[in-house]
């Protein structure tokens, strides 16, 4: 408590006295009892207290509170205090407030009130004490109340040093609890310009305060980069001595250097020539001192320089522009990789990460290669050993891939348990991208899931399953590989599943060696099938059948292994059916049908690896997209097969082979079974997917697959497909007929029931009715529902509408959008009398979208209630550009039938812009400065409908860039700008668009900062005139 001379408040001393002395709890809790009825008494009965005495009593109400005892009496005392003109009385006031009066207290009001008061007086002293009660408490309803007068006495000329400091993390106190109340617009120039106040401190406040509000808008404060900079110029280039008020240990004002350079980090490099130059001779001097000999032994000094060096290196990282200053960065964290302090080489380690994402210092980085290869074995803190296994990773390429990842796979038998699983990722990713031969990238993965098994996902051992399958020129040798490391005495189960997959598969190709005859193949497996998972026996039986395809000389004892009780009766229900259809199928079909169901695996199409997506999902930042990216190999795709027996096409089917059933029905799926059934009926018949999900056969299967419905065999034979979730097969022979393309696809169709148009009509904005679609809701050749894709591209240009509707439900869509974040609200809406039940509604990211926009999906209700509607939320973050949209997948049952309406959701890069507003000479000087061919996209194109001017000029704002006037030389022509957010970057947008009206053509080009940008806007923008 504070102590002022001949105010020492003997009664309050005395009473912590009396606490202290208490030998028991009990005694205390009676004396503190007995002080709250004496001051309960005091503010009751005594209306002549004085100042002294409220303050004494309200100090013993603190400290009974600081004690751990609820206060329930005191406070409208305590606010009466703060009237009072002595500091004491006013300070102990304003300390009971910020401790014992919440945000929501009715007293709120009369506090404001008077620390309004107290703002406008002119004593320095009570004003900064009325800042700091701001600051403590924060509230929404303080934000409200004093979100003019704090910003007011900020910038204010007679404000004196202190009092601005103190206004200005107020400021951001409040800015933070409630960015939404404070209006900075008429501040902006008079804060911007606090960073060239005389006094440090003022400075120091302000960059904090600047920093928060660029992040929310960094247009309207982009005036800051040149006095950011100025100031930065000043502090690195005065000595110790010049700022002795703000030195720390011998370096000038560390703090306000840091600010000042993460500050600069949210903007691109100057455009300003001077400015560019001094913020470069600024750089260059941090970097030079910290060549220096330190002046100081002390780890202050060696904190605060390095604090300082840190920052500008990753500004340097951000600029990534001057190739000088990012080599001499590389070397200066190559010096501290070796440093004897452990946070100095994580930190370095760290940034050379960010580094080796950049063409010009990637060479740099990879001369530190054996330090970071030693740090990676020597280091014990295991912090460090991760951030070692990255950079490793980040600095790889084609020159150093073998030696890189043999040395990681060395290290892997000893890695410690939290990094093992990303370690293999990286490991199965840089094998893949930079395999010149194929043979190694087997050999490593062999070698990965013999060091490492346990920690090798499924996606890792698919996707060598996939490519070995792609390329021919492998194919003998990994049989011959996996054949070999079977033969190991202790073998992991993935190693079994991989030998499986490839020998069932290609065994025939190692078959004539009689070292790997046919039943020695068959007996090595088997000889692994009794410690294997019953997931894995299912597929080593898949793998048996393939057998007596290939090898008919071994059929007898493979049948005989299939006859077991051990398999016949197994108590797992799918080990038995596979057991029993496989059976069947190898005893009563010929040669030809056996040969044709189990032919061998066709290409899969390309697309990306599903292991890399699993790592960018895992660690999304560990992925860089530097220049060790450009030259990729072409990814091997992950391939998918949904399991719906309402296929969106007829589509030709072969029974798919072992290799298709266990590895590729969609590579996140277990392997899957062939359920098989004699019927009467004459002929080979392949019905449909049994375990319905709601989605159409994927495309990926569409070219490989081939028609077997005419000229099969008579065997009485019916082979219902592969049953993903139940082991008894299901199907009609509807199905059957959609999947194979012999009739046109068919779909229960719900009686149709009357609804009005325009369901949801009240409520949107902006609502254009569309015509109800037919209640059997076709799906065209992308899987989508019919008519969802015109749908879709009406909502490139507008945000709210009605998106799909039928005789049973209305689907509505409304969004909104902030910079990089998105929420899109769909509502559902029952047209029918009846409830519709199980509704469900799933949204899958197609290609590499997962990676590029973040999804977060609330639940919907399993029923929607006849005449009802209900309400979903999608949560949308842009994480980089993207092409595709999500598809929402929606099924639910109708008079027993099940319903199911696939749609895309009008989520496009577009949404991501906020319009930019700039003059001629600065439109201009952009657009030339984007002149690389990659920047640019232009088509010419006949207009959809006649040009009008107001149209055109509606699309383009509802496009999100704005229409700058007076910018073209020719006043027919359109001229927009828009900023385009993402979670890690913004991109500029400039957009030319020149109308004939005599052709009816427009000639649209867009260029844009970003590579791949540009093309894609201008395709979307093009699909709308």
């Amino acid at each position: 408590m504070p102590t002022v001379k001949g105010d020492g408040m003997r009664g309050l001393a005395v009473f912590i006295s009396d606490i202290r002395n208490c030998k028991s709890k009990e005694a205390e809790i009676k004396r503190i009892n007995k002080e709250l009825a004496n001051i309960r008494s005091k503010f009751k009965g005594d209306k002549t207290l004085d100042g002294y005495q409220k303050k004494k009593y309200v100090c013993k109400l603190l400290f009974i509170f600081l004690l751990g005892h609820d206060i329930d009496f005191g406070h409208m005392e305590a606010v009466n205090l703060l009237s009072s003109n002595k500091y004491t009385e006013k300070q102990i006031g304003y300390l009971f407030i910020s401790v014992l009066i919440g945000a929501n207290n009715d007293l709120m009001k009369l506090v404001i009130q008077a620390i309004r008061n107290d703002l406008a007086s002119r004593n320095p002293v009570h004003i900064t004490l009325a800042l700091q009660c701001v600051a403590n408490i924060g509230s929404r309803e303080m934000a409200e109340g004093l979100s003019v007068d704090i910003p007011k006495l900020l910038v204010s000329g007679d404000t004196i040093d202190s009092v601005k400091q103190s206004a200005a993390l107020t400021l951001l106190r409040l800015l933070r609890s409630s960015p939404d109340i404070i209006p900075m617009g008429e501040w902006t120039s008079r804060i911007i310009h606090l960073l060239n106040d005389q006094h440090m401190g003022v400075v120091t406040a302000a960059a904090s305060l600047i920093e928060n509000l660029v992040k929310k808008n960094p247009e309207e404060y982009k005036g800051c980069v040149s006095l950011a900079v100025s100031r930065l110029s000043r502090i690195v280039t005065s000595s110790y001595t010049d700022l002795q008020d703000y030195t720390y240990y011998f370096v000038p004002a560390p703090w306000l250097s840091v600010k000042l350079l993460r500050l600069l980090q949210n903007y691109p490099p100057p455009e300003d020539p001077a400015v560019k130059t001094r913020l470069t001779e600024c750089l260059e001097t941090i970097l030079n001192k910290a060549q220096e000999p330190p002046k100081s032994k002390k780890v202050q000094h060696s904190n605060a320089k390095n604090a300082v060096l840190f920052e500008a290196i990753n500004l340097i990282i951000h600029m990534d522009s001057d190739p000088n200053l990012l080599v001499r960065a590389c070397n200066q964290l190559g010096q501290f990789l070796q440093h004897r302090e452990t946070n100095l080489r994580y930190l370095a380690l760290e940034s050379m990460c960010l580094l080796a994402t950049s063409e010009f210092s990637h060479e740099a980085v990879k001369k530190h290669q054996e330090t970071v290869i030693t740090a990676l074995k020597t280091e014990r803190d295991v912090s460090v050993r991760q951030r070692a296994v990255d950079l490793l990773y980040a600095m790889c390429d084609r020159t150093n891939a073998e030696e890189i990842v043999g040395e990681m796979l060395e290290y892997l038998e000893s890695a410690d348990y939290s990094i093992r699983e990303e370690m293999v990722l990286k490991v199965a990713i840089l094998a893949e991208k930079y395999a010149v031969d194929y043979t190694w990238y087997v050999d490593v993965i062999l070698n990965l899931i013999r060091i490492a098994g346990d920690y090798v996902s499924e996606e890792v051992w698919y996707r060598v399953i996939q490519i070995v399958i792609n390329r021919d020129d492998v194919q003998g040798y990994a049989a011959k590989t996996v054949f070999e490391a079977l033969q190991a005495p202790a073998c992991h189960e993935n190693m079994v599943k991989v030998g499986g997959y490839i020998m069932g598969e290609f065994g025939n190709l190692i078959a004539g060696d009689p070292r790997s005859s046919p039943l020695v193949q068959f007996q090595l497996l088997h000889s692994k099938y009794h410690l294997c998972s019953p997931a894995t026996r299912g597929l080593l039986l898949s793998t048996y059948i393939k057998f007596i395809n290939l090898f008919p000389e071994i059929k007898h004892t493979i049948q005989d292994v299939l006859k077991s009780d051990n398999n016949m009766r197994n108590s797992d229900v799918e080990l038995q059916q596979r057991s029993i259809e496989y059976l069947q199928l190898s005893s009563i079909a010929t040669a030809d049908v056996l040969a044709t169901v189990l032919e061998e695996m066709p290409p899969f199409p390309e697309r990306e690896s599903s292991i890399l997506a699993k790592l960018k999902k895992k660690k999304p930042n560990s992925v860089p997209d530097g220049s060790e990216q450009k030259d990729q190999m072409p990814k091997l795709p992950t391939a998918q097969m949904s399991n719906s027996s309402d296929s969106a096409q007829p589509t030709s089917i072969n029974l798919m082979s072992q290799s298709k059933a266990d590895a590729l029905v969609s590579f996140e799926e277990p392997p899957s079974t062939i359920t098989v059934t004699t019927t009467t009926t004459p002929g080979v018949t392949f019905a449909g997917f049994p375990g319905d999900t709601g989605t159409s056969l994927d495309d990926n299967f569409g070219d490989s697959l081939t028609n077997l419905g005419a000229g099969a065999p008579e065997s009485g034979i019916t082979l219902q497909g592969f049953d993903f979730g139940s082991p008894a097969a299901s199907g009609a022979a509807s199905a059957s007929v959609d999947l194979l393309g012999l009739g046109t696809p068919t779909q229960t169709t719900a009686p149709p029931v009357g609804g009005g148009d325009g369901f949801l009509v009240d409520m949107f904005d902006t609502l254009t009715t569309s015509s109800p679609a037919p209640a059997t809701n076709g799906m065209d050749l992308g899987g989508l529902t019919g008519g969802a894709e015109e749908a879709f591209k009406k909502f490139i240009c507008k945000n709210n509408g009605v998106l799909f509707e039928n005789d049973l439900l209305q689907i509505g869509v409304k969004s909104e959008y902030r910079e990089d974040l998105g929420r899109v609200w769909v509502f559902y809406g029952n047209k029918t009398s009846f409830q519709l039940n199980a509704f469900c509604v799933d949204i899958s990211t197609p290609g590499d979208l997962a990676t590029s926009l973040s999804v977060q999906q609330k639940p919907v209700g399993g029923e929607v209630e006849a005449g009802a509607q209900v309400k979903q939320q999608f949560n949308m973050a842009c994480v980089q550009e993207f092409t595709d949209a999500p598809i929402l997948n929606i099924q639910f049952m109708y008079s027993g039938a099940q319903q199911k309406i696939n749609l895309k959701l009008p989520v496009v890069l577009s949404k991501y812009i906020t319009p930019a507003e700039m003059d001629s000479g600065n439109f201009f000087g952009r657009w030339k400065a984007l002149s690389n061919p990659s920047q640019e996209s232009q088509q010419i194109f006949k207009a959809s409908a006649p040009i009008d001017i107001e149209t055109t000029k509606s699309k383009l704002l509802g496009f999100n860039v704005s229409v700058l006037d007076n910018i073209d030389p020719n006043p027919e022509n359109f001229v927009s700008a828009g900023v385009l957010h993402t979670r890690n970057q913004q991109v500029g947008i400039l957009v030319r668009l020149e109308p004939n009206k005599q052709a009816q053509m427009y000639r649209l080009t867009v260029r844009a900062s970003r590579d791949r940008v540009a093309k894609i806007l201008c395709d979307l923008l093009q699909s709308q005139l």
